[in-house]
């Protein structure tokens, strides 16, 4: 495995300068954002697929600091239903899995997305429960009239190229739990579609992550390496579901943290070890949403926490068997 860092923390930094840095820090890999809501600071498909010059000098960039692109990234709504917003984020998937073709990164990461309710809708509408039966109905159509028909193209179109599709597990978007990821792999019938690992999202949906990597296996593409804490006083009275402001921080019932400052050391062990006994060797890639340190602080102290649990080296000959 390898120590990264999702570099969209960074947005405001030159590239190089933060290259230097993040290779100061002691990561290994990152992943780079391209689109869609979290923008394209240091990467600018629609401009770098027609720029062969570009592509190269970005790449000897990063080759030069010992570096490795473990994903490119764009984190969007590709489902939509407002056009406005839906078709940019289409393109913006697209032009990151070409660009992930030219690069010859194997690794894009998006969102499944969420579409409106019904047609003719232009906002996305995520269901929590069953009940009362218009929302199942919802599910439905979301699942069978809008998610699997747009992800049977795309993976078609990013399978062609070489290009793996690892969607987070994120609340607010269709898939949002390893069961999601299953079903949808299912329904596509390819396993070219797999999970970014995020467990900070499943954390506060009552998830354990140890058992959550287990069932996935080999669909784990990518793993994000954030962590969130319940806090004891809001979750109580309130429970977690929870819309107030990310940054109200002292009156929500969660909040992301650095790794380490929601769960123990223990756990991210059982999370590393887990993730081995599946056969993921890929990036452990450090993203900061942290609102009570700094950027620098927050990735510091998790690449700090996460160098004695990364698992580097292969096992071996189980010599003792």
């Amino acid at each position: 495995m390898k120590l990264g860092v999702f570099i969209a923390a960074f947005a405001d930094m030159e590239f190089e300068a933060l290259l230097d840095y993040v290779a100061s820090v002691g990561v290994n890999a990152i992943e780079v954002p391209c689109g869609g809501y979290v923008g394209d600071a240091h990467c600018k498909p629609a401009q770098m697929l027609h720029d062969d010059n570009a592509c190269g000098d970005f790449k000897a960039k990063i080759t030069a600091r010992g570096l490795t692109i473990s994903a490119l990234s764009a984190h969007a709504n590709p489902l939509h239903p407002n056009p406005a917003i839906g078709e940019p984020h289409r393109q913006a998937i697209k032009n990151g899995i070409l660009l992930a073709e030219k690069l010859g990164v194997d690794t894009f990461i998006t969102f499944s997305g969420c579409p409106g309710g019904a047609p003719g809708d232009l906002t996305p509408n995520w269901v929590t429960c069953p009940w009362p039966p218009d929302f199942s109905q919802t599910v439905r159509y979301q699942w069978e009239q809008a998610m699997i028909p747009y992800w049977k193209e795309i993976n078609a179109f990013a399978e062609a190229r070489g290009v793996r599709l690892a969607l987070e597990m994120h609340p607010g978007f269709c898939v949002y739990s390893a069961e999601h990821v299953l079903a949808l792999r299912d329904a596509v019938d390819s396993s070219n579609i797999g999970a970014n690992f995020d467990p900070s999202h499943l954390f506060w949906q009552g998830v354990d992550p140890v058992f959550a990597i287990r069932k996935l296996g080999d669909a784990i593409f990518h793993f994000h390496a954030k962590d969130t804490i319940i806090d004891p006083v809001n979750a109580t009275v309130n429970g977690v579901l929870d819309t107030k402001p990310y940054s109200d921080y002292l009156h929500r019932s969660w909040i992301f943290r650095t790794v380490g400052y929601g769960h123990s050391e223990s756990v991210w062990r059982d999370m590393v070890s887990n993730l081995r006994l599946v056969g993921y060797d890929g990036a452990l890639s450090i993203e900061h949403e942290d609102g009570l340190m700094s950027q620098r602080e927050g990735f510091e102290k998790a690449a700090q926490f996460l160098k004695n649990i990364v698992i580097q080296h292969d096992a071996g000959h189980a010599f003792w068997a």
